[in-house]
């Protein structure tokens, strides 16, 4: 009988996959009312499970990490696939701009590794002396009673192909991988964390689903060490990085478009 609660317990699991990696794909999470729903109904459960004592069934625990992370992976994979040739020429950009020492240019105290607000002016800089189009971007939001005021840096590049008149804006964040680290998270997260790209580079579609499925994580995870989940590490929060932004002005005023052999498969 135990067998058989298992294998349908894994079906269940694989058809319950595909479902997400399809939600995930093709819903944008920003600010939804789905997502503040979801977010209200924790903030009732205080956040880390009902009362603290629940125990975790050792076979769903891992088959619901498992599935996390099967569905990074499908998410990275397609991701990889889309613009490829722009994203190893700006990452090829970013290793250049790091190689440098005196990229840091801070009045009251320069850092000898760099600062990441420096390092990203540099790539700006440099992105756009190679003829892209890079902004710098800048997100803000207020106070409300779900999470804290903050701000957040980002850069943008505007890709165009041949035959197509939209424009197609790609998201560089420098330190993305940090974005998700946490000091007590379980072991699972951790290896799901190592596999995230060190900066993303690429549609925010693809970034708005592999932050929707770590904050899952973070949330199961925290549930699991019995801790409360931040507000600042929701889903909600963590996608206001890099949405509703302000363009700064760049470097320069000249630009010329990515010409379509530098974007593919879009």
């Amino acid at each position: 009988m135990g067998r058989l609660i298992e294998e349908k317990a894994l079906e269940q699991h694989n058809y319950s996959l595909e479902e997400k990696v399809s939600e995930f794909m093709n819903n944008n999470f920003v600010e939804s009312d789905a997502c503040f729903k979801e977010e209200e109904e924790e903030e009732a459960d205080d956040g880390y499970g009902s009362d603290g004592n629940e125990s975790i069934d050792p076979f769903s625990r891992t088959l619901y990490w498992e599935s996390q992370e099967a569905l990074l992976q499908e998410i990275q994979e397609r991701y990889v696939l889309i613009g490829s040739k722009l994203r190893q020429e700006i990452c090829r950009i970013i290793e250049k701009a790091r190689e440098e020492t005196d990229f840091c240019k801070c009045i009251k105290k320069p850092s000898i590794d760099g600062c990441t607000n420096c390092l990203r002016k540099r790539v700006i800089a440099l992105l756009c002396n190679r003829g892209l189009n890079a902004t710098l971007c800048v997100s803000k939001w207020n106070h409300t009673k779900k999470h804290p005021a903050g701000t957040h840096e980002y850069i943008e590049v505007i890709a165009s192909t041949q035959g197509r008149k939209k424009q197609i804006p790609f998201v560089i964040e420098l330190e993305f991988r940090d974005q998700f680290e946490m000091a007590k998270a379980c072991e699972e997260y951790r290896k799901l964390v190592e596999q995230l790209p060190e900066f993303y580079v690429g549609k925010a579609d693809y970034l708005n689903a592999i932050v929707g499925v770590m904050c899952d994580a973070a949330k199961r995870s925290m549930e699991e060490k019995k801790l409360h989940m931040g507000p600042w590490r929701k889903r909600s929060f963590m996608q206001m990085k890099w949405s509703n932004s302000i363009h700064e002005s760049p470097p320069s005023n000249k630009f010329s478009s990515l010409s379509s052999s530098q974007v593919d498969q879009f």
